[in-house]
């Protein structure tokens, strides 16, 4: 276990989802959690942790929903990117308002708004102390944000990729429905795949295993959750080679 304040991680890849910034109805950005997101990112960025953020656009998209009314499956996935970037410029904000210089890049350039994605960029940004916000996925339709997650993590060689959830750790069924559900401590890349977790898509889980880059699932809104988890104490699930 590490000691206090001795982060065991230098640079990580904090996955959110839309939901994170959403009112309690699901929909729209609420500036309070985005208040609560950057407190949060504060928080690492105080242990002098270097992070990149991955936010998905569910809260103001749900591409399912226009391919269930017949809508092009690359259409509905292109407004997703677009709804990336919108919470990206929204968490941007609420960051830079408690005091730490970000910067967002978008795989869509829209210049206007945001810097185009350039690997050697972000990762300068990185170094001197910035917190990067990587918008518009990965660029193409047919991908989610957990793979641009991963595939952003392993492009500025991050040590980690932080799942953000609302429980804190992977179960083998849904705590909420199941109290006597079993939590994991511990998943192996294979075991995570073969048991087809919702937490996230197995394309993702396929890259970080080919590059052996290590994933926490945890409850990101429980107090001091995610400080735990980088300084290496117990917290949530940890994904990794394990055994296999």
């Amino acid at each position: 276990m590490a000691e206090k304040g001795n982060p065991i991680y230098k640079r990580i890849l904090l996955k959110l989802s839309g939901e994170a910034l959403a009112s309690d109805q699901g929909f729209g950005i609420d500036p309070d959690k985005a208040e609560t997101i950057a407190e949060r990112v504060h928080e690492v960025v105080k242990l002098g942790i270097q992070l990149a953020i991955v936010i998905g656009a569910g809260n103001l998209w749900r591409g399912r929903i226009g391919i269930e009314r017949g809508m092009d499956r690359a259409t509905a996935d292109y407004m997703g990117m677009l709804g990336t970037v919108m919470n990206a410029l929204a968490l941007m904000d609420a960051i830079e308002r408690v005091g730490v210089e970000t910067r967002v890049q978008s795989a869509i350039e829209m210049r206007a708004v945001a810097e185009p994605y350039i690997r050697r960029r972000a990762t300068r940004h990185l170094d001197v102390g910035r917190v990067v916000i990587f918008g518009g996925g990965t660029g193409n339709p047919y991908f989610s944000t957990d793979t641009a997650a991963a595939l952003r993590a392993m492009e500025i060689h991050a040590d980690v990729v932080i799942k953000a959830t609302k429980v804190d750790g992977i179960y083998d069924a849904d705590p909420k429905k199941q109290p006597s559900a079993k939590k994991y401590d511990h998943l192996s890349y294979i075991d995570a795949l073969n048991l087809r977790l919702a937490v996230m898509d197995s394309t993702a889980i396929s890259l970080c295993m080919e590059n052996n880059l290590p994933i926490i699932v945890l409850n990101f809104w429980k107090q001091d959750a995610l400080k735990n988890a980088l300084l290496g104490n117990a917290e949530g699930t940890l994904i990794d080679k394990g055994n296999s």
